[in-house]
């Protein structure tokens, strides 16, 4: 296999994949596609509970995403499966609770390629706050995380994998 073959594939995932782990799918979809590797990295999200399995993003977090120009549609919550601990290089999760439940659930050969998003991230925060109960603002709070992070994301996989 050379380089050129190489496809990293990342997993968003906070509780509910319904508001942050979608959220994070479709701006660094955008972000890859923006780079043209759009076909070089593999991107999806869940949640770590099955609340809302099947249902399209937040309409919140659809409208703010909307706003900034990036689409969330097709996307469908599900919850995350014992397999995309195997098939998943990264599995990121948006804050620490989501974190510990991945380590709990994984295989100890698994836990290295679970992270948090933000370490991607120029800033000092390590959660993505859940804006599921708060205003507006809290959906564009968690795009400024999210933007900010999924330029590091890139950034790193493109030094990683040579893209």
């Amino acid at each position: 296999m050379s380089d050129n073959d190489v496809q990293p594939s990342i997993l968003f995932v906070c509780m509910g994949n319904i508001c942050r782990s979608p959220t994070a799918e479709g701006v660094f979809r955008h972000h890859v596609s923006e780079s043209g590797l759009g076909e070089r990295i593999v991107i999806d999200s869940a949640g770590t509970h099955a609340y809302h399995v099947g249902e399209p993003p937040d309409r919140r977090s659809q409208e703010a995403a909307e706003r900034r120009g990036f689409r969330l549609d097709g996307i469908r919550a599900r919850r995350v499966s014992d397999e995309d601990f195997h098939r998943f290089d990264l599995v990121l999760a948006m804050d620490r609770l989501n974190h510990v439940t991945l380590l709990e659930r994984a295989d100890e050969e698994h836990h290295a390629k679970i992270r948090l998003f933000l370490e991607f991230s120029e800033g000092p925060e390590t959660d993505v706050p859940d804006p599921y109960y708060g205003g507006a603002k809290g959906f564009e709070h968690v795009l400024d995380l999210v933007e900010d992070a999924s330029r590091g994301l890139l950034s790193q996989l493109r030094s990683t994998y040579s893209l």
